[in-house]
Parts: structure tokens; sequence; C-alpha cells
């Protein structure tokens, strides 16, 4: 059976995709071992590891330190058996991997795109992209188990179809998994870029974490949400949208989806950007920002430190409703040092209550812009190695 239709069979539950969940964390083990852990008898056990090691997903690891008599052989997950594209779509760019199952990056590249250009073209575009990255990875597409694909606004996940997006015109309720799938055929999951910057840094840097929210600032503002070790999306798809929360106190300045005083419109990197260009400084877009405080323009400086006082003061009520126990500052925006990040935490320590701030980090990002991507292949790997996943490959 070919890894794309995994989702398509249900078959009863063999009892192999728990067993190997065991294994996916990459140590090797022995049959004993999960014999062992599993409470299951060695005649099982061995009959599902070879299930496992004949599905290429898990592999021989040497052998055991030997107690007396010949030494047992371990087995391990094998990330490298099979290849996932992760995308990450923004407004003005995209940014494709092709990585193991693991996460680890294999080839990637970036170029700017105008997302306001369609569906049709960019995503013509993301199949280019994904079959030469497949090429200079030196895998063929047969390796292609599926993709993941963020997108710069709302997504109801379970469709994969963005919903009434303000700045991807032509885009509401595109079948953006039913345009990939037909030109790669495998299976296509789509969710909002931040939700999957949030995944992307949460399962590679904050993995002991189960709490924490990941704020992107850049053209836009938004937050992905992990709770329980897991990422909440809301009931349609709409949780963490901060861009479109009030300023408390904030001006009265309208924003692109109707209202007034939106955390966007005072905060975002345009927003600063009009701010500064009022003041006789030549500043358009996020990088025009980032560059002027690089260069040491304390206008510049002074102008991010107030956006992060402002988007502090909307961060303190969600740590007073969430309780995360790290915030992480991510998006173009944050490229430009610690005075976001500064004006952040000036805020958000005085305002929210001191139980809430106990133990709350409030960190850049370390994934930089390679968040989004790690987490579509985290996404992507998922949907493909998950307990039920598995059951159904081996069926």
């Amino acid at each position: 059976m070919r890894m794309e239709e995994l989702t398509r069979v249900a078959p009863r539950p063999s009892g192999t995709g728990e067993l190997f969940q065991l294994l996916r964390d990459g140590r090797p083990r022995t049959r004993s071992d999960l014999a062992t852990a599993t409470g299951q008898s060695r005649s099982t056990i061995a009959t599902r590891v070879d299930l496992l090691l004949a599905s290429g997903l898990v592999s021989p690891a040497g052998e055991a330190s030997s107690t007396g008599g010949r030494p047992p052989a371990t087995f391990a997950f094998n990330p490298a058996a099979r290849v996932v594209l992760a995308v990450d779509l923004g407004a003005t760019h995209a940014r494709l991997a092709v990585t193991d199952l693991a996460g680890r990056v294999l080839a990637e590249h970036g170029e700017q795109i105008a997302i306001g250009h369609g569906p049709r073209v960019v995503l013509d575009r993301v199949v280019e992209i994904g079959r030469g990255l497949l090429a200079t990875a030196g895998r063929p597409t047969s390796d292609l188990v599926s993709v993941g694909v963020g997108l710069p606004g709302p997504v109801d996940h379970a469709t994969g179809r963005p919903t009434n997006p303000p700045i991807m015109p032509g885009w509401d309720d595109a079948d953006v998994p039913g345009i990939l799938t037909s030109r790669l055929h495998v299976p296509v999951l789509v969710d909002n870029d931040v939700n999957l910057m949030a995944l992307g840094e949460h399962t590679s840097q904050w993995r002991g974490v189960d709490h924490l929210l990941y704020v992107k600032v850049a053209t836009g503002i938004g937050a992905g949400i992990i709770s329980d070790g897991a990422l909440r999306r809301g009931a349609q798809g709409a949780a963490g949208d901060l861009g479109h929360v009030a300023v408390p106190g904030g001006q009265e300045r309208p924003c692109r989806c109707g209202n007034t005083g939106c955390l966007e419109a005072v905060a975002s990197g345009p927003a600063i950007a009009s701010d500064l260009t009022a003041r006789g400084l030549a500043a358009t877009t996020s990088a025009d920002v980032v560059t002027l405080v690089r260069a040491g323009d304390l206008t510049a400086s002074h102008a991010v430190r107030e956006a992060g006082r402002s988007i502090g003061g909307v961060l303190a009520a969600c740590v007073s409703l969430l309780n995360p126990s790290v915030i992480v500052v991510g998006g173009q925006v944050a490229e430009a040092g610690e005075h976001l990040i500064a004006g952040i935490r000036e805020v958000v320590y005085r305002r929210s209550l001191p139980l809430a701030t106990q133990h709350l980090r409030i960190v850049a990002t370390r994934t930089g812009a390679e968040a989004g991507v790690l987490g579509a292949s985290a996404m992507a790997a998922e949907h493909v190695l998950s307990a039920a996943a598995i059951d159904a490959l081996i069926a």
C-alpha cells in the first residue's frame, strides 16, 4: 500500500501503531525492552517489530550490551525512510523545505512572492519548487508521503480551506489540499502560518514546555497557542487572532478589518513604518523598520519599543487567561532586536498578576524564519506517523 492511501483506509487497530510510538524518540530498544514497556508477549512484539521493519520506518540499530550469550539486536525509528514537503507562505514570501520524518531539513528554498496573485499561480509555483527540492535532496517522488502548508490567514483546518483571509484576495474557500494533492498525489494538510510557527518552535526548541504562546509581529500580528502540549485552534480556527484585539488606551486608528484601534493598526510593521514616515524617515515595510533600527536610528528604536508596549498590553490579558510558561516573539519586526521584546516585557510584567508571571519567560524566537517550515513539517509528519496511520499502513 502507498503511504498516500493512509487516510482512506480504516482497518481494525493492530496495536503495531501504538508500539511504533514508543520508538519515535529514536532511542534504540530491544524486543525485550519493548515487551517490558508494553506488557505484551515476546512473540507478539517480534511479529510487530517485523512488520515495522518491513515498512522501512524502523531499522536495525546495532546490538545491545550482552549480559551473557549473544548480544540482543536493537531497533529504532528510521526518519530517513520517507520525506515530507513543508511550505510556509506569507504575504510576500514563500519558504519551502523537504525534510525527513524527524524534521531534519534536506533541501530548502526561499523567494519573494505575492500571495495576492491567487491560489493557482502561487500553488503552481509551490509544486514547481517542491519537485525541484526533491531532486536536490536526491529523493524520488515516491518517497514523498505528505505535504504541510501554512497560509497567512484563517484556515478551516478540517478542510484546509482559507476562511475570509483579509490579505489573500481570491483565496477564500480555495481548495488548497485538492489543488496540491492533484499535482503531488499525497495527503496535504493546511493551517494558519502562526499556528505552524508555534508548532515548529515548540517541537524543535521547547518540547518539554506544555504551555507556550508564539507571537508573530510582521505585516500582521497573530499568535499560536500551545496548551497542555497541543496546538489549540479554536472553534472556527480563529484562536490567536491578536491583531484585531483593541489596544487598551490605544489610538483609534482604522484597521483593515473595519474596526478601529486594533493592535495590528497600531503596532504591526506597516503601522510602525507609517509612524516613521510621518516623522520624516524613509520606511514603508517591516524590513525598512528593521533596517533603521539596526542602523542605530533612535526614532525607529523608540517606535519599535512603543509598539512592543502596545503588544504587551494585549498580551497581559492573554497571560492572565492562558497562563503560558513561555511567550516566544517572532516575525520580521522581531528581527529589530531587543527593543520590541523589552517593550512587551515592560507591560506584561507590570500588568499581569504575579502568580501568572512568576515563572514566565518572554524570549525571541530560536528558529527565526525557519519556524513555519519546521511546523509544517511536524504537522505533515504527524499525519503519517500517528498510531492510526501506522496501523493503516501495516494493514
